[in-house]
């Protein structure tokens, strides 16, 4: 039996796929910047999971949205997601809108200009790509990456130097406004559920890969993004390092799927970084604390084990700011180790 189609829109009709967590000024921003794109948004759909539900912003900005030619479509989601499902139900929606691409954007990005859309789509005409990637810079220095790009074997984070190699074929920082065919989540879905959050992004670059789906990163456009600096551990000057993310949540979730990406797509060359890399940071700092809390989860994440649905955070009480994980979803009390 043939499948029913459904009608779709224009070959170069965008839908915007967002998530928010209790950051109503960063959306606001978001939401003016999607708003002023000289290429039309069809849809903009945000999954809002916060415990103080971002209503009024979202609100506020239909208005505007709506004289630019965008509808504002909000999931409010009660469950903890965490970005990966957050970022999944998001994408699900951004389809049913029919457009043929998804732009995908975390609340405290924004693009840096209003081509910012335009440009990424000229590129994927040009280049016949399904994905293409802006870089992302510091919103304190424009000229100063917030993630990096490994170029002649030292981590880079020149806005210079990255520019001036022009397109980065293969490599990119999803899911900072990485704008992604349709097509292309039919031949390698959505996001990993249970990686919850730091991995999610990494995993789909990875399946990207496999599928030898061609991607890059277009040096000429930007997004807005908080850096990422603060986590960066030097073990070998510029040319090695490992990353240590600064809660103790996020260092469970990042340790633990660092592990499972390394068993699930056959990454020795990464086995061998983090097994000495890690070990060597740690002996050099003398915290064997440290070294504990990186085995233990990267250990489980080779096995294929400590993956569990995060518990319900409690409510806010009035002005009580809520728990706050890395993306779109509340803290999840660290995963429990089982021991098996």
């Amino acid at each position: 039996m043939k499948a029913r189609t459904m009608p779709l829109l224009d070959a170069d009709s965008v839908a915007v796929a967002a998530v928010t967590y209790n950051r109503p000024q960063d959306l606001a921003v978001l939401l003016g910047a999607l708003g002023s794109q000289s290429q039309t948004i069809v849809r903009i759909s945000v999954v809002d999971s916060g415990t103080q539900p971002a209503s009024d912003v979202l609100e506020n900005a239909r208005p505007g949205l709506a004289a630019a030619g965008t509808e504002l479509d909000v999931i409010r989601s009660e469950a903890n997601l965490g970005g990966a499902g957050g970022f999944s139900l998001a994408i699900l929606h951004a389809l049913a809108s029919g457009a043929q691409w998804v732009w995908i954007m975390d609340d405290d990005a924004r693009p840096e200009d209003p081509d910012c859309l335009s440009v990424l789509l000229s590129e994927a005409r040009a280049r016949s790509l399904p994905v293409v990637l802006p870089i992302v810079a510091s919103p304190e220095d424009e000229r100063r990456l917030s993630f990096g790009f490994r170029l002649d074997g030292r981590l880079e984070f020149s806005r210079n130097a990255v520019e001036r190699k022009g397109f980065l074929p293969d490599v990119g920082h999803f899911f900072n406004g990485a704008l992604v065919h349709r097509d292309v989540f039919f031949r390698v879905g959505l996001p990993d559920l249970k990686l919850f959050i730091r991995g999610d992004e990494t995993d789909f670059m990875l399946r990207l890969r496999r599928a030898d789906i061609p991607f890059g990163t277009v040096s000429t456009t930007a997004l807005r993004h908080p850096t990422g600096w603060s986590e960066v551990r030097p073990v070998l000057g510029e040319r090695w390092h490992v990353l240590v993310p600064d809660t103790a949540m996020k260092r469970e979730a990042f340790f633990r799927n660092r592990g499972y990406l390394i068993r699930r797509h056959r990454r020795l060359k990464s086995f061998v970084a983090d097994a000495v890399g890690y070990p060597v940071h740690f002996a050099r700092t003398r915290d064997l604390a440290g070294l504990r809390e990186w085995s233990r989860p990267f250990l489980d994440g080779l096995r294929g084990r400590g993956f569990s649905a995060p518990e319900a955070a409690p409510a806010a009480q009035p002005g009580q700011a809520a728990p706050r994980s890395a993306a779109g979803g509340a803290a999840p009390a660290p995963t429990p180790h089982t021991g098996d």
